[in-house]
């Protein structure tokens, strides 16, 4: 699409909104400098500070076992993932930036509670093996939902989903890998693994949001192409994909519900709580305040680099003007 924002008075909005309309019904892209409806721009913002928060909050899970990792190996690899999340928050926060609004005021509003990230990172990691069970189940829902994101209405949001989805696949394969050896290792190794399956399991599931009836932004994102699937649809997708793979890990997806239903072709599952979930949400979670006061406190220890960064960008400007 390539209609720019109007001038105050060149054209009336409905003329505007009916280029936009026609653009995302024939599958064009939504990029900054086109006009979009306000309530567009919102949804968006929304969405992509929300996934850029995620991406930092997770960090922190994971980051707390590097210093424990069981090999060298197992520690750069660690390493690595939770760097590519990190890199994935900056891809999104600068995708955000596009639609207007500032990483600082995205940061602010993470800091005061305004704004949400992803409750999944408000459980703790308990074992080495949570580190598995998130690359396998957290990143897997990820990926499951991210996905279809690559064919985001809105330019600069698809583009770097495409890149995010690709990392986003090495991390659940590794995942998948490290619950493998520890399936196949000793009964205590096998145990742990499934006592992470067993208290991951549920809140990734929750991950893709409230039922489609509850949700109160799905059916707008979908008619704007932002969404391309509903929660339901994504969550269904997410448990067919588990049910073999578990099998081949060797290890048991903690619902008795759980069963393939020949009529449907799909599995069957049993019900989500979502009393917790809402809980997480409300900040009642328990990680949820040791989440986010790291997030404040790591926020205001890298204030001098920040201001080194300004200085530093504001004395090469003047010496190249």
């Amino acid at each position: 699409m390539t209609t720019m924002a109007p001038d105050t008075g060149a054209q009336d909005t409905a003329g505007y909104e009916a280029v936009f309309d026609a653009a995302v019904a024939a599958e064009e892209r939504i990029e900054p400098r086109d006009w979009m409806p306000d309530a567009y721009r919102a949804t968006l913002v929304r969405q992509i500070a929300q996934h850029a928060h995620s991406e930092i909050i997770g960090m922190q899970p994971e980051a707390n076992w590097i210093t424990r990792a069981p090999s060298l190996r197992r520690k750069a690899i660690l390493m690595a993932k939770v760097q590519d999340e990190a890199g994935h928050g900056l891809y999104l926060y600068s995708a955000a930036e596009t639609l207007g609004t500032g990483r600082d005021e995205l940061l602010d509003k993470l800091h005061s509670g305004r704004q949400k990230y992803s409750s999944i990172f408000n459980y703790p990691t308990l074992t080495w093996a949570d580190v598995g069970a998130i690359g396998w189940l957290v990143d897997g829902a990820a990926i499951t939902n991210q996905v279809p994101l690559c064919r985001c209405s809105y330019g600069p949001y698809a583009r770097a989903m495409v890149r995010i989805c690709k990392e986003e696949s090495f991390h659940q394969r590794q995942g998948y890998e490290l619950l493998l050896a520890l399936s196949r290792g000793t009964e205590a190794q096998h145990a742990m693994a499934q006592d992470a399956v067993n208290r991951w399991w549920w809140p990734s599931l929750m991950m893709f949001g409230p039922p489609d009836a509850e949700s109160s932004h799905s059916a707008q994102s979908m008619a704007w192409k932002i969404k391309r699937h509903s929660n339901d649809e994504l969550r269904q997708r997410f448990v067919d994909i588990c049910v073999p793979q578990a099998a081949s890990l060797g290890l048991t997806l903690p619902d008795p519900d759980l069963r393939w239903n020949e009529e449907r072709g799909q599995h069957d599952f049993g019900a989500i709580d979502w009393t917790e979930f809402q809980e997480v949400l409300r900040g009642n979670g328990p990680c949820n305040d040791q989440r986010i006061g790291q997030r404040r406190r790591a926020h205001e220890e890298g204030a001098w680099v920040r201001e080194a960064a300004a200085a530093y960008a504001a004395k090469h400007g003047k010496a190249t003007a």
